[in-house]
């Protein structure tokens, strides 16, 4: 079973350019631009590998987290407040939630690898805009609501967009660097952005199993 067989892609991004050239999307699934033709093309949506720009391993986990960025933005498109609030039992996360935490993670990596800071050394900027996010919980689901699909993208966006800055920086020396010091055991910094991607294949399950639920599709 192909991973995209439930998503016609091809279509959702030709579709999707007029409110990824708006700034909604962003570079997520951008097919030129900031990322540029050579990152994501017709020809290249669904090869992953090296990419223009960037080191050989850097440009292929990019490529990786690109595609997967756009099969999580595909099931919430169109959605409104009311479907990105629902909560279907006192145990689950929103997906408005799911979504902003996505974002919270990726920044929590960012943080780690590109500033070299600690989850405590966050500064009061990133504690605000992403710290519940980060844990969710019962604070996050009595917080995160009230929000726009804009809002959700915007956010994913702006964080992409400084991953994809940060990265042009870097080389595969860089990214094949190992903390002795993790707190799951020794680890590179592939791994711990391949798992940024991981994290998001997870929680696209269960944004399409809430999404299943929505009262409005009984």
């Amino acid at each position: 079973m192909k991973p995209y067989e439930q998503i016609d892609r091809r279509n959702f991004l030709t579709k999707s350019t007029t409110i990824i050239t708006g700034g909604a999307l962003g570079l997520g699934i951008i097919p030129n631009g900031a990322l540029g033709a050579e990152v994501i093309s017709d020809e290249l949506e669904n090869v992953i590998g090296p990419r223009e720009g960037f080191s050989p391993q850097i440009g292929t986990l990019l490529s990786m987290m690109t595609w997967m960025r756009a099969t999580i933005l595909y099931p919430v498109n169109g959605m409104s407040v009311k479907e990105l609030d629902y909560q279907h039992d006192d145990k689950s996360n929103t997906i408005g939630a799911m979504l902003l935490h996505l974002a919270a993670t990726e920044r929590y990596y960012q943080i780690d690898t590109f500033e070299g800071k600690k989850r405590e050394d966050w500064s009061p900027t990133d504690n605000d805009k992403f710290g519940v996010a980060m844990e969710l919980g019962d604070e996050g689901r009595n917080k995160i609501k009230g929000n726009s699909l804009d809002f959700y993208l915007n956010t994913l966006n702006e964080v992409r967009e400084n991953t994809i800055t940060e990265f042009r920086k870097r080389d595969d020396k860089w990214l094949m660097a190992i903390d002795q010091d993790w707190f799951w055991g020794p680890t590179n910094n592939y791994c711990k952005w391949f798992h940024v991607c991981e994290h998001e294949s997870n929680h696209n399950g269960q944004i399409k199993w809430i999404k299943g639920r929505l009262p409005q599709t009984k």
